[in-house]
């Protein structure tokens, strides 16, 4: 159904009940509406039992939901239909000791229905594009857990699938590896296939997610373009409904000025100084905040038809972390 989202719950919850005498209900989802378009890269944060794998397992259908509903590629979550266009990737993909890469990649291709004969003529082409062509008569039990990974890369494109849910995909890779593997998600977004993914390094999320979503105790606290968070407009500007507030943030703006110190102060007239750090007698680093942009363009002008060399000019980025750690301390309150 290519006129549906890749991804789309509405009031998901899922509520876990423990023993059988006194039975405690554990809640996990409690009410998640989010909708993942097609050909978007987007990322699930959260902590420790913030809920993402049971968001993930329910919409494999591994788990079943307690209420609300949820749907992938245009199929109920679960249905058969929307599983066999799904490539998926666990935390801690299970590989038999004694398979070598080529057998590995058989042994989950047949569980996908794919043809040995069609994973044959895949599998070399796919091994070398993870890095695992000149180990792919090695058996696993001799891979490291950044080989195993690339393994499990591997087995999730093998069907072409038209989503990838992938659980802590840059898990236990280098550098290099986890640069190689940013590749590799950019390359299956330029193919218009949509990757949906959780992990905790939000260094990697921000540089290949389009948006995330952070869950908190079962709760969505954000649905955000990463664009808008890290501009400094998603981090404490947001509403209930986790969109973007109209309000704009204010800025941060790191100065270095080289002038008389007199001259700057009166420039800078009434604006907050966070920071003001003299490196000679007419050098300085100056750290300010304004409300918008406007304000930022009339003390450049003020500055420089003062006659002060403006040596230097940066405005804060918020990095997802940052963002990501101002809205959990928000939910904590």
């Amino acid at each position: 159904m290519p006129d549906q989202p890749a991804i789309e719950t509405r009031d998901l919850t899922k509520t876990y009940v423990e023993g059988w005498l006194r039975r405690k209900r554990q809640p996990a989802l409690r009410g998640v509406s989010l909708r993942v378009e097609r050909g978007e890269i987007f990322g699930l944060l959260g902590g420790n039992g913030a809920g993402k794998t049971t968001f993930i397992k329910t919409l494999l259908g591994v788990i079943r939901k307690s209420g609300g509903e949820a749907r992938m590629l245009g199929f109920p979550a679960g249905d058969r239909r929307g599983r066999k266009l799904v490539g998926y990737l666990p935390e801690n993909l299970r590989v038999p000791r004694h398979l070598t890469g080529y057998t590995a990649l058989e042994y989950y291709g047949n569980l996908s229905n794919v043809p040995t004969s069609v994973i044959r003529q895949r599998r070399g082409k796919l091994l070398e594009r993870v890095g695992l062509a000149e180990r792919a008569k090695d058996p696993v039990r001799m891979y490291s857990k950044g080989m195993l990974q690339r393994l499990g890369l591997a087995q999730a494109m093998l069907h072409d699938p038209e989503l990838f849910i992938l659980d802590e995909p840059t898990d236990g890779l280098d550098p290099l590896a986890r640069s190689q593997v940013r590749g590799y998600l950019t390359e299956l977004k330029q193919q218009g296939k949509t990757i949906f993914l959780n992990s905790h390094i939000l260094q990697e999320v921000e540089l290949v997610c389009d948006r995330v979503a952070i869950l908190d105790k079962g709760v969505l606290k954000r649905v955000a373009n990463v664009a808008e968070i890290t501009s400094g407009r998603g981090a404490g500007n947001f509403g209930s409904s986790g969109q973007a507030s109209d309000q704009p943030a204010e800025l941060e703006l790191h100065l270095d000025l080289t002038g008389d110190e007199r001259v700057i102060r009166e420039m800078l007239g009434s604006l907050p100084i966070a920071n003001w750090q003299a490196f000679s007698a007419s050098d300085f680093r100056i750290v300010t905040r304004l409300k918008q942009q406007t304000e930022v363009d009339q003390l450049i002008d003020r500055l420089r038809l003062a006659g002060v060399s403006i040596v230097g000019l940066t405005r804060r980025r918020v990095s997802l972390e940052d963002a990501y750690l101002e809205i959990v301390a928000e939910a904590v309150k």
